[in-house]
């Protein structure tokens, strides 16, 4: 996933900006800044996509994904103490009976954190599971009826660092170093309610009705969908326009696009694409964090200062040192919030040595 953002943008109120992740996450989280904005009107499915980007779908596959709608706008009745509580319980049920993640959730947590007692990081990883409870219950709000109140829900710091990037870099874009971190679907969604245009890059899915039903919620809230095999000469067209784009850089990437740099102490295989499309454009990046409130139910899109990139023209030595400083960024937000991130994904799948055994063999 993948998200742009227009710099014809509203200006919205800010707090005093700090220097990097690390630094606001030692004097602890500010309080969220308000920033409310108007919902926009429902966009038709696929409004402005060219028509080689859209999925094709037979009349099965249609018939399933009105179903789904209609499913998700009952749900979406019920009020949020229920909903909630639903979704909480379903995050449990998934940690009581989904034993594969689980372990493989477990193993990360150990690398990650050695000296933390096996309760504690089982603590984590349901804590996890609960988030992405949450996160399914608040998916089922934005897929419903009522989705334009979700924007009362989200609100920012710092957000006078996304305000100053086109004075600061006229005529060009920026990327956004994101994660798959609190709810992060909500992410593009909550900063198009707020009146910023987005852009995801979507891997298109086997299950067509699915796939159509995300994009079918994006686009209607104001998230635009670019399928991803037109997306790196598209993002870099809109890196060129002045545009800001985020990309997740959390997951394990093959072998043939890897850079090797360490993420909680173990080489981990990072997708090298982030920092080529950084330096080809010349863009800075800044990491944008969407963390869940201890509420359970309020969210804050944390913008931080840009990531300092090394320019030397060794584009190898290049690439793996601004690779590092951006998975370092990504660490820093995970070791504050280890509750909200995807543990459950396997990141160390790709091994820095061809045929070496795997870190989540039984």
């Amino acid at each position: 996933m993948a998200l742009a953002s227009s710099p014809a943008n509203p200006q919205l109120d800010h707090r005093e900006s700090l220097d990097s992740v690390g630094e606001v996450l030692k004097q602890g989280a500010a309080p969220a800044d308000s920033a409310n904005g108007a919902a926009k009107q429902d966009f038709p499915l696929a409004h402005g996509i060219p028509r080689s980007m859209r999925i094709r779908m037979g009349l099965k596959d249609r018939l399933i994904f009105w179903l789904l709608v209609g499913i998700l706008h009952a749900l979406s009745l019920l009020p949020d103490f229920i909903l909630y509580k639903l979704g909480e319980a379903g995050g449990l049920i998934f940690h009581r009976f989904d034993r594969r993640h689980t372990r493989i959730g477990i193993r990360n947590l150990e690398i990650a954190f050695p000296e933390l007692s096996d309760a504690e990081r089982r603590r984590i990883l349901g804590a996890s599971y609960i988030n992405l409870g949450r996160t399914g219950a608040e998916y089922v709000r934005l897929g419903g009826f009522f989705y334009g109140r979700l924007a009362r829900r989200v609100t920012y710091n710092r957000l006078d660092i996304w305000n100053n990037l086109t004075p600061r870099y006229p005529g060009k874009g920026a990327l956004i170093l994101t994660a798959h971190f609190g709810d992060f679907e909500l992410l593009p969604a909550g900063h198009a309610l707020h009146g910023f245009q987005i852009t995801v890059v979507h891997h298109t899915q086997r299950f067509l009705a699915g796939d159509a039903l995300v994009t079918f919620i994006r686009e209607r809230v104001g998230v635009r969908t670019i399928r991803k095999h037109t997306a790196a000469r598209e993002m870099l067209r809109s890196l060129k326009r002045g545009e800001i784009i985020g990309i997740p850089l959390d997951q394990n990437a093959k072998r043939s696009e890897a850079i090797w740099v360490p993420f909680f102490g173990e080489m981990a295989a990072t997708p090298g694409g982030f920092d080529r499309l950084a330096m080809m454009a010349g863009a800075p990046v800044l990491p944008v964090f969407i963390v869940r409130q201890p509420d359970g139910r309020s969210h804050v899109i944390e913008i931080f200062e840009e990531i300092e990139q090394q320019r030397t023209g060794d584009r190898k030595a290049d690439a793996l040192v601004n690779t590092a400083r951006y998975q370092k960024a990504i660490e820093e937000m995970v070791r504050k919030y280890p509750e909200q991130w995807l543990w459950t994904h396997r990141r160390y799948r790709t091994r820095p040595v061809s045929g070496s055994p795997s870190l989540y063999d039984a």
